[in-house]
């Protein structure tokens, strides 16, 4: 199988799954719970998740171990056991996906913030290395570094799998939009200073996932574009902004015919991956792929 970046160089744009989240709530997951612990004591709701995206149309799919840091896992008394849920979340993404669909290796923010001093640069290399290093054990071709905000923590991460596994690097961050029409994540870093850096730190693919719907995302793109001409982008927006319901939980509004009709804006700002994060679902997902048809990126 070619690499994800090698395979972009055609000009295809590929689909990638929604969110799971999203897809773990549906299935009963309760406040208090650990998703990833889903990995050993439910795969069977993982893989159910994973098959229902495939079945959709996305072509990459992602591991459920976003919140797979052994800082993450400490919350729920799980750190011991990073190894064993990271790689059985990619092993299970693996096996569906099969040998010609990609799977990335979901690795979110450790929730340490460097600038105030609750963590060191060693600590938080060590604990992404753990979770790269059992990923690539389990199956996934690429770490995808995603939802991150600040740009030494993101530097890190991809430090840490660069150098410890051979696997491909993708590294998205989150941008909200400011009164002036510009985007900056909550550490003030713009698309141009996350592009510069991240490839330069090694990253083969960089892209924003998160925070906005897929129309709000298109200047964010464009901005990647920009700084970075030839690097592959993946754009995985949310389904509109969360609309608070009176029980209290988040409802995000994009219809997947909303969802669908942005994706040719997406690929000609620049997207080479398009997916959904936060409210999307295999309808989504597979109102997207059709969208998609034979859509190229307005990189090629």
């Amino acid at each position: 199988m070619k690499t994800l970046a090698a395979e972009l160089q055609s000009g295809a744009v590929l689909i990638a799954d929604g969110a799971w989240g999203t897809a773990l709530n549906r299935r009963g997951i309760e406040p208090g719970m650990c998703p990833e612990a889903w990995n050993l004591d439910r795969p069977g709701d993982i893989r159910a998740i994973g098959e229902a995206y495939l079945a959709a149309g996305a072509q990459v799919i992602t591991s459920n171990t976003f919140g797979g840091s052994p800082f993450k896992l400490r919350m729920y008394r799980l750190d011991q056991r990073t190894g064993q849920i990271n790689r059985a979340g990619a092993a299970i993404a693996r096996d569906i996906a099969g040998p010609d669909r990609h799977v990335l290796g979901s690795m979110g923010p450790s929730g340490q913030l460097l600038l105030q001093g609750d963590v060191t640069e060693d600590s938080l290399y060590a604990a992404f290395r753990e979770q790269g290093t059992a990923l690539e054990e389990g199956g996934a071709d690429a770490a995808l570094i995603e939802t991150m905000s600040c740009l030494d923590e993101a530097r890190i991460a991809i430090a840490a799998v660069r150098d410890n596994t051979s696997m491909e690097i993708v590294c998205t961050f989150t941008y909200n939009a400011l009164p002036d029409g510009s985007h900056r994540t909550m550490m003030g870093v713009t698309p141009a200073e996350m592009a510069a850096m991240a490839v330069e730190a090694g990253a083969h693919i960089i892209g924003v996932n998160c925070s906005l719907g897929p129309r709000e995302m298109v200047p964010v793109v464009k901005a990647l574009r920009e700084a970075a001409p030839t690097t592959p982008i993946l754009a995985a927006p949310n389904a509109g902004a969360p609309v608070r319901q009176d029980n209290g939980a988040d409802m995000f509004p994009e219809t997947p015919e909303g969802m669908a009709e942005a994706v040719p804006e997406l690929a000609a700002a620049g997207a080479n991956i398009i997916g959904g994060c936060c409210g999307t679902d295999e309808r989504h997902i597979r109102a997207m792929a059709d969208a998609l048809g034979q859509t190229t990126a307005g990189n090629t």
